[in-house]
């Protein structure tokens, strides 16, 4: 295969903490240069793909950091493309494994047409990401703190006496505990970082429903049984551009709710659910089914599949009802509304 000068380059970027590896080839394979090992910054990173010419064709995988180098390299003109990491794993053949030979295959994947891609997010879709997923984060530290608080009461063998150990009764209930100072002193730093926590999750609340206020389809979501303004925002956040899936089936099985499936010959194998995907949303859309009232046909998918089933296969039908309520919550994002739930008024 004969190439041009015009035509544009390859070029395979492996990305790390600290440091990162740029390897370019022809539109026929051949290497050009050789590879570049640099310390990550922008600036470097710009001068290094200028060498590959006017519109090259940079891959780099969706790893720790890869925000800063996305960016850089679309502000120099390069076509970007986010390798998928999981997919990539599966060509991991080779016997001896380096930081070059690693930029080779991405380049070459992206060359052949076979590279597993991810979502390219765009900059201010990564920007709610940050402020959901911190939101998330931030609540994780929270809950550990509460249970922390009720270890350390275990300790000393206090029953509480309320049902929440963190509402008013409750905060008053810890104050006037007579215990030593050590544990003491735990249970009071447990009490401030709550606290200090409480007010930076209200803070992060107020900006994502501002960025969010004029959402239609965060607006729609809304009005799914068991989705409030703190799933919406998750929805919003971490599925994006809903457009780039053809189909809710394939939102589902990107959230990784969709059986393992295995086929050889004549022999079909279904197993488990992937849980490849984010975790995020399948955490988002399980907690809705659980909140999800009786009396409503999401509850009552569940309910048959229990009946059926037996309690044995709880889990299974709350997947089986997660699936259908993230149908929904596709539909809703796209279209503006879920048509399902509007209702006509006759009055």
């Amino acid at each position: 295969m004969n190439s041009s000068h015009d035509d544009p380059q390859w070029v395979g970027m492996d990305l790390h903490r600290r440091r990162s590896v740029l390897v370019r080839m022809a539109p026929d394979g051949a290497p050009l240069g050789n590879p570049v090992r640099f310390s990550n910054d922008p600036v470097r990173l710009k001068r290094e793909i200028a060498k590959a010419g006017p519109g090259a064709k940079v891959v780099l995988e969706a790893t720790l950091g890869w925000y800063w180098a996305a960016d850089a390299l679309a502000e120099a003109g390069a076509e970007v493309h986010l390798a998928h990491p999981l997919g990539v794993k599966a060509f991991s053949y080779r016997r001896v494994k380096n930081d070059e030979r690693d930029a080779q295959d991405l380049a070459d994947l992206l060359r052949l047409g076979r590279l597993p891609e991810a979502w390219l997010a765009p900059p201010e879709t990564r920007e709610l990401r940050e402020m959901v997923r911190g939101r998330h984060k931030l609540v994780s530290q929270r809950t550990s703190c509460r249970n922390q608080i009720h270890g350390v009461l275990g300790k000393l063998g206090i029953a509480v006496p309320m049902s929440d150990l963190f509402g008013a009764g409750g905060t008053e209930f810890l104050d006037k505990l007579p215990v030593p100072d050590g544990y003491g002193a735990r249970l009071r730093a447990l009490n401030s970082v709550m606290s200090e926590l409480k007010k930076q999750i209200a803070g992060l609340d107020k900006q994502i429903a501002h960025r969010l206020r004029d959402d239609a389809g965060y607006r729609a979501i809304q009005r799914i049984d068991g989705v409030g303004p703190v799933l919406a925002a998750v929805f919003v956040a971490e599925l994006g551009d809903v457009t780039r899936f053809p189909g809710p089936k394939h939102v589902c099985s990107w959230a990784g709710i969709t059986p393992r499936h295995h086929e050889s010959d004549l022999k079909v194998t279904r197993g488990h659910i992937t849980k490849q995907g984010s975790k995020l949303v399948r955490w988002a859309v399980v907690e809705a089914v659980q909140r999800v009232p009786a009396g409503t046909w999401i509850r009552a998918h569940k309910d048959r599949i229990e009946a059926r089933r037996g309690t044995e296969a709880r889990n299974i039908a709350t997947v089986a009802a997660a699936r259908k309520l993230l149908t929904l919550v596709y539909y809703g994002l796209r279209d503006g509304e879920v048509r399902c739930l509007t209702r006509t008024d006759t009055r």
